[in-house]
């Protein structure tokens, strides 16, 4: 059972991470970057584009460490396959709208 809640707490680290980064994007001047190593085209209004991107970003940290909650069930336990489909599918999702919300509402055209 020690393994399970050390892969616990260590999912709710990197989901906090995930919360906390959203919070730091929310509030920064200039555009917030969604895709690693990729230039933000130009937005409309940064604003607003920076508070979606933060919402995003806090909501996935949160649903990130919900779908983490399995693991609580141990190493050998069957329950694990929710963690991975969760993740899994909730990053597919981010993505999604990403890309077909906030990106065609806050981009210049």
């Amino acid at each position: 059972m020690g393994e399970g809640i050390m892969a616990f707490v260590i999912c709710c680290m990197l989901g906090v991470l995930f919360i906390a980064l959203g919070i730091f994007s929310a509030h920064s001047k200039k555009p917030a970057g969604f895709w690693a190593n990729a230039a933000v085209g130009e937005i409309t209004d940064v604003k607003g584009y920076n508070r979606a991107v933060g919402k995003l970003f806090v909501v996935y940290g949160l649903i990130f460490i919900l779908c983490c909650i399995p693991l609580l069930a141990g190493q050998n336990s069957a329950w694990i396959i929710l963690t991975i489909l969760g993740v899994m599918l909730e990053t597919i999702g981010a993505m999604i709208v990403y890309t077909i919300v906030i990106e065609k509402k806050y981009r210049k055209k």
